[in-house]
Formats: structure tokens, C-alpha cells, sequence
């Protein structure tokens, strides 16, 4: 997911040991790619922001490696069913993933809203500067614009006296 940057979107593609491509999308804000893996090791994936040079960009990606195992010791080979303890135990553990992806999912909402807040600081900053330097300026342009209304202006001698 590009939490920050941009129009939010980058290329990404992977590839697997063979150099086969095995995902490629362009211009994506954010996704999700199930792989189950045939071949073993170096996978390699780009994130790729070149269609956008001026822009810098901040990516969140996630990796899970392999299944996760079982909470029971026996559950895959278990023909009986499971006790009420069992049973709360796979509840709990089924609440508890479902935790994990909402403080990860809220983790990355923050990161995306600070980085707007920051930016918007930064912007209501320089206008604050801004406002300032033209109030100095203003006040100075009044202050000599009614200085020159109450100088007492001489004639110049230009050699017709009375």
C-alpha cells in the first residue's frame, strides 16, 4: 500500500527464481497477492515510481511467510470434536488475527493522515509568513502615506519674493 507520495500509486511487479514474471500491475494504490510458492529461493519484487520522478513516496508491504500452524497439536488428524476449551481457543485465536489486520490497517490510516497533517502545517506555516510579511509591508506604506500628509511643504525659491 503507498501511504504517502503522489497520486498514491506505484508499479510493482515480482518475479520468481526462474525469472519468471509472476505479478505485474502499474499505477496501483494498494493489493493483495496470495502466492503459493513452486520453487525454491530468491524471489525478488520492485516497486517501481518512475512514471512519477518528482514525487517521493512511502510504500507499506507485508510479508507472510508460509502456513500458519496449528493452534492444536492433533487438530489436523482429530476425528472426535473439539472440546468447549478447544473450541474457545479457536475462537479466541480467529479474534486475535482479526485484531492484528484492523491495528495494521489503522497503523497505516495514521501514517497516511499525519503525513497530511504535517503537510498542511507546513502550508498554513508559510501562509502565516506570508500574511505577515505583506501586514509589515502595508503598515509601513500607511505610515509614510500619512507622514506626508502632515509634512508642511515648502515653496521652493524660485525668485519671486514679496
Amino acid at each position: 500500500q503507498v501511504i504517502t507520495g503522489g497520486h498514491y500509486d506505484v508499479d510493482c511487479y515480482v518475479e520468481d527464481p526462474n525469472g519468471r514474471t509472476i505479478y505485474k500491475e502499474t499505477k496501483k494504490q494498494y493489493d493483495s497477492f496470495p502466492h503459493r510458492t513452486e520453487a525454491k529461493g530468491v524471489y525478488t519484487f520492485c516497486f517501481s515510481n518512475e512514471f512519477s520522478t518528482f514525487s517521493h513516496k512511502t510504500v507499506y508491504f507485508d510479508f507472510q511467510v508460509g502456513d500458519e500452524p496449528p493452534i492444536l497439536p492433533d487438530m489436523s488428524n482429530r476425528v472426535t470434536a473439539l472440546t468447549q476449551m478447544e473450541s474457545a481457543c479457536v475462537t479466541i485465536h480467529e479474534a486475535l488475527n482479526t485484531v492484528i489486520d484492523s491495528q495494521t490497517h489503522y497503523r497505516l490510516r495514521e501514517a497516511q493522515d499525519r503525513s497530511r497533517a504535517e503537510d498542511l502545517n507546513g502550508r498554513v506555516s508559510y501562509w502565516s509568513v506570508g500574511e505577515t510579511l505583506i501586514l509589515f509591508v502595508v503598515s509601513i506604506g500607511q505610515v509614510m502615506l500619512l507622514k506626508s500628509f502632515f509634512t508642511e511643504k515648502r515653496p521652493g525659491s524660485s525668485g519671486a519674493g514679496t
